[in-house]
């Protein structure tokens, strides 16, 4: 059966043949030395998290916060984000930077089991990815995930060897310190906002304003614009969006500043990096792996199911009961997903390690396990497909097909990449961007094509 803890190695590859480990200089994982589930899985998660992406390559970035303000918000529209928001929504991202951590695990097992040391490889490995994340961020799209992994993969290397326990218990403490920063964030716009009322109700009456009443008004003011869904603002991105590089790299430049400063510290780090220590305690836990029994992972799925849908569901109809007021999504109304999703996520992964265990449906795993073992190079095809359909550079399709239209995108990519991805790994070892990073890391050219001794 191909999910046991390892993958098939491919004919004529010498990577599979036994090196003694005391003189075996680190190096790229080997075909035979993979786990299987855990590439299905990460390819599983990298497909699903276009259906989340794909709004921020096509739509507004003022979506993030409103989503009717464009994009279709009716009928199948409708029905598409309900869809994605339930099933997608930072479901599959949690799924993602779990097996990040869980990456550093692996790594570090596979260096103690040939008493190596692996720190300035590990390093040097997430420098490089920082940097890709720059150039990814500033020169192509600004929800660039990259970076914020590489500055959180920086904190994580002195955790590899602690229990599992405390990897988890550390991970819940983190992500859960993360939604009290954004109701904090929320009850501090809430405090702004009744000032500035307050002192323009004064300016109604006639009242002359100290300067601390015009000072709460100008905050608000300030405040509330970074929230700006008016249909000028809209029109005016997607005009921008129909230009060329130049007018989009100069509207982007300040957005990914902020994503990788303001952003990161506030909102994404936080869950980014209690997600990783989830998965480092759950990686040594074997549950990525696919070695727990099948009455673990249904158990997952139970759970996971039941009471992280429910949770999701509830907080999305909150949000549309409160318009998407945005004090309301920091307080209270983002949380439910935020939590939910986790536990979601969780579910997800029971279901793909079932379907490894029992080994069916292998015409797809064996696709989604090539999706994942490419997934740098398959995310950042994500960037240049959808980029040369939206873009004004491209086919200049930005705010031009609605929510469902878009989904019908996803699916033609993730029949892309389900089809492109295990023909191309059939001649070489690495996905392009793999490639480089490997090459980039351990400072030698790796051997790209798979070596063909048939006669």
């Amino acid at each position: 059966m191909l999910f046991n803890n390892q993958t098939p190695n491919h004919k004529g590859s010498d990577e599979g043949k036994n090196i003694q480990p005391s003189f075996t200089p680190l190096g790229p994982v080997a075909v035979s030395e993979r786990i299987a589930a855990v590439d299905v899985l990460r390819g599983f998660s990298l497909l699903g998290i276009l259906v989340i992406n794909i709004d921020f390559f096509a739509l507004p970035s003022s979506i993030y916060f409103n989503p009717e303000v464009w994009g279709g918000f009716s009928g199948l529209n409708l029905l598409s984000w309900k869809f994605g928001s339930l099933f997608f929504l930072q479901k599959m991202m949690a799924i993602f930077s779990m097996l990040f951590g869980a990456g550093l695990v692996l790594m570090n097992q596979r260096a103690e089991s040939v008493k190596r040391k692996f720190g300035g490889i590990y390093y040097r490995r997430i420098l490089w990815l920082l940097l890709f994340g720059l150039a990814h961020g500033y020169l192509f799209w600004h929800g660039d995930i990259l970076f914020t992994y590489a500055v959180c993969g920086l904190l994580l290397f002195p955790l590899r060897r602690r229990s599992p326990k405390f990897l988890i218990g550390l991970g819940i403490f983190i992500l859960l310190f993360g939604v009290f920063i954004q109701m904090g964030s929320g009850w501090f716009f809430h405090t702004v906002k009744k000032e500035a009322m307050a002192a323009q109700a004064a300016v109604k009456a006639g009242e002359v304003l100290s300067s601390e009443q015009k000072g709460a008004i100008e905050a608000w003011e300030e405040m509330s614009s970074g929230f700006d869904s008016s249909a000028e603002k809209v029109a005016e991105e997607i005009e921008t969006y129909h230009g060329g590089y130049l007018d989009i790299f100069r509207h982007r430049f300040p957005q990914t500043l902020m994503m990788q400063t303001q952003a990161l510290i506030f909102m994404v780090l936080w869950r980014v990096l209690g997600l990783m220590l989830l998965g480092m305690g759950l990686m040594k836990l074997e549950v990525f792996s696919a070695e727990r029994s099948k009455r673990f992972y249904l158990v997952f799925i139970i759970v996971g199911y039941g009471i992280g849908l429910p949770l999701c569901a509830y907080g999305i109809n909150s949000l549309l009961k409160h318009g998407f007021d945005f004090i309301y999504r920091f307080k209270i109304g983002g949380h439910y997903n935020y939590l939910g999703s986790v536990l979601v996520a969780l579910g997800h992964t029971g279901v793909v390690m079932l379907v490894c265990k029992s080994g069916i449906l292998s015409w797809l795993t064996q696709r989604l396990s090539a999706v994942g073992r490419m997934a740098l190079s398959n995310y950042l095809l994500h960037t240049l497909i959808c980029t040369t359909i939206f873009y004004g550079y491209g086919l200049g399709l930005f705010g031009r097909i609605q929510r469902f239209g878009l989904f019908m995108i996803v699916i033609a990519i993730w029949i892309l990449q389900l089809i492109l991805s295990p023909l191309w790994l059939k001649h070489f070892r690495f996905g392009p961007a793999e490639w480089l990073w490997r090459t980039l890391t351990y400072w030698r050219r790796q051997p790209m094509k798979i070596a063909n001794t048939s006669t």
